[in-house]
Formats: C-alpha cells, sequence, structure tokens
C-alpha cells in the first residue's frame, strides 16, 4: 500500500487511507509512469494509496509500475476487463473515505489532489467533483457534457449545436460551459472525478463502482445520473487542475471504440429514459448506428472483454 503523507509522521500510517486513487491502464506505459511520478510530487497532508489495476498490457506496464513504483498497489488482469471491469475491480480493494478515478494519460500538479478534497468537502450537497482539464499547451479541454437526452443528443449527432448554441439543441453538448468558474456540472468527463464513498453507498454502490453494461464509454455519465436521481449534484471546480493527454488507450482501438461509444449510448437511453422519450429509443438507436457507421467508415462489434 503506497501512502503519501507529505506532512503526518511515519507513525501515523497504520491509519486506513483518507483517498483512495484508482487507475486503469492499458499499453500506456510511458504516460502511467509520468502519472504515478507526479503523484509523488503531490502535496497531501494525508494518507493515501494509489491502486494501479493493469489490463493485460503487452508493453510492459506492470512491470514499469512494481520496479520504480514498488509501494503502489499494482493488479494485473489476465485480461482486459475494461473501464469500469478495471475500477470495479480496484474499488473492491480500496479503503479511501474519498474515492479518485483518474486516467492514467494525466499529469497533476503538486495541491491538484488536496484542492479536489478541500473543494468537495465544501458542498455537502454533491456526491462528486470534476476538475479543469488542460492540454500542454495550457488551453482547456471542453470535458463537460449534459446528461444525454433526445434532443441534446440529435442536435450532436447532426450538428445543430453549432448554430443554435445555448438552446436545447445544444443540452448535450453545452458549448457554453464556462470552465474558468466554479458551480454545477452534469457530468464532466471521467478522467478524474472524485466521488464521496458515503454518497456512493448511500445509492447502493458497495462492490461495483461502474455499471458492467458499459464497459469503456458512458459508465462514468451513467454514475452521475444515478446520484443525480439520488439528489447528489456534482461540482466543477477550475482551481483543480491537471494535465490530460486525451484518449491514450482508446486511440490504440479506435474503430472499435467509436462503435462502443455509440452503442454505449444506446444501452444509456435504454437504462434511463422514461415516459414519451422511451418512444424515440428505436429512432436514437438507428442514428446513433448510422453516425458509427459514418464515423468508422464500417462496422465493428465493439469493445469484448
Amino acid at each position: 500500500m503506497c501512502y503519501f503523507n507529505l506532512n503526518i509522521p511515519p507513525s501515523m500510517v497504520r491509519f486506513k487511507p483518507m483517498l483512495s486513487i484508482l487507475i486503469v491502464n492499458w499499453n500506456t506505459r510511458d504516460k502511467l509512469q509520468e502519472c504515478l511520478t507526479s503523484l509523488t510530487h503531490s502535496k497531501l497532508p494525508f494518507a493515501t494509496e494509489i491502486i494501479v489495476v493493469d489490463n493485460a498490457s503487452t508493453d510492459g506496464s506492470a512491470e514499469m509500475v512494481k520496479q520504480y513504483f514498488p509501494h503502489i498497489i499494482c493488479i494485473e488482469s489476465n485480461s482486459n476487463l475494461g473501464y469500469s471491469g478495471g475500477n470495479n475491480l480496484a474499488y473492491q480493494a480500496a479503503k479511501g473515505e474519498w474515492i479518485l478515478t483518474l486516467n492514467p494519460d494525466t499529469k497533476l500538479f503538486p495541491d491538484t489532489c488536496h484542492r479536489a478534497i478541500l473543494s468537495l468537502s465544501c458542498h455537502p450537497e454533491c456526491g462528486a467533483l470534476g476538475a479543469q482539464l488542460l492540454n500542454f499547451d495550457n488551453s482547456h479541454q471542453e470535458s463537460v457534457r449534459g446528461f444525454p437526452n433526445f434532443w441534446g443528443i440529435l442536435g450532436a449527432l447532426t450538428h445543430l449545436y453549432k448554430v443554435a448554441p445555448a438552446t436545447v439543441w445544444d443540452s448535450y453538448r453545452l458549448t457554453s460551459f464556462n470552465y474558468q468558474e466554479s458551480g454545477y456540472a452534469p457530468q464532466p468527463m471521467g478522467t478524474f472525478l472524485l466521488f464521496h464513498r458515503k454518497a456512493l453507498e448511500s445509492i447502493g454502490i458497495t462492490t461495483e463502482l461502474f455499471d458492467p453494461a458499459f464497459p469503456i464509454f458512458f459508465n462514468e455519465v451513467d454514475l452521475l445520473k444515478r446520484l443525480h436521481d439520488f439528489g447528489f449534484l456534482c461540482w466543477y471546480d477550475p482551481e483543480v487542475r491537471l494535465y490530460h493527454h486525451h484518449g491514450s488507450s482508446t486511440k490504440q482501438r479506435k474503430k472499435s471504440m467509436i462503435w462502443e461509444s455509440h452503442k454505449s449510448l444506446v444501452r444509456y437511453f435504454g437504462k434511463h429514459s422514461r415516459g414519451p422519450e422511451r418512444l424515440a429509443l428505436p429512432l436514437i438507436s438507428l442514428a446513433s448506428h448510422l453516425a458509427a457507421f459514418i464515423r468508422a467508415r464500417g462496422y465493428d462489434k465493439g469493445f469484448r472483454p
């Protein structure tokens, strides 16, 4: 177990960690090493554990973790469990009061994690927190979306959100979201999401953090929607910052990931649609699969564990 508690006496590390950082990796060895190095330089006044689940990488990722970060928990899977499966495995081993899901293609500032916990602690009505994701030229990434609905997704698929920003057509893409102001955010990208364990457990999440029906995409959207439906909002804080390479794993299987994204969108609607919106499910499915065929230039079965 890895404890980075720079301001805590060694005698106190016997206590359970306050923060559990969950990282799922697949063939991003160098970026994972950069991420873990940045975490070792974090200024954390509390005990922290880092749990890496390696999804059967072939680039020596697990060996790198064991060689350079021997005190980090490294769980090696015999197969690629996907993002949900890997996080669920890590969550079962996590002991922290706070749960942070973190992508391996990130680089954190020394105060990122500390600021995140302080910020979310100030908002008891929120069960999760999203951060400002930065490109390496310090420009921000558009990383906050609205919850999927029929008009918002139709606007995204047809690009109507571009000609009608801040309307119902833009309710999914949220192009008017202000990334320099803190406030409520429906669903920030899962690259960096901090959760309070009590909020998760209050909605029945004790062993599986993410629904396995969403192995790669829309897993965090589904979880944030479930929290939202139980009254827990999500907070966005631009002072919580980190660098993000974006898509380091998914780009390795681009065609499959395009199809998996669109299929997961249909699954999301099947799970969360209510009332008249359910009548539009066949149309949503047809439009989503057509868009996937065009974007991927052909059919693909998507992700299979």
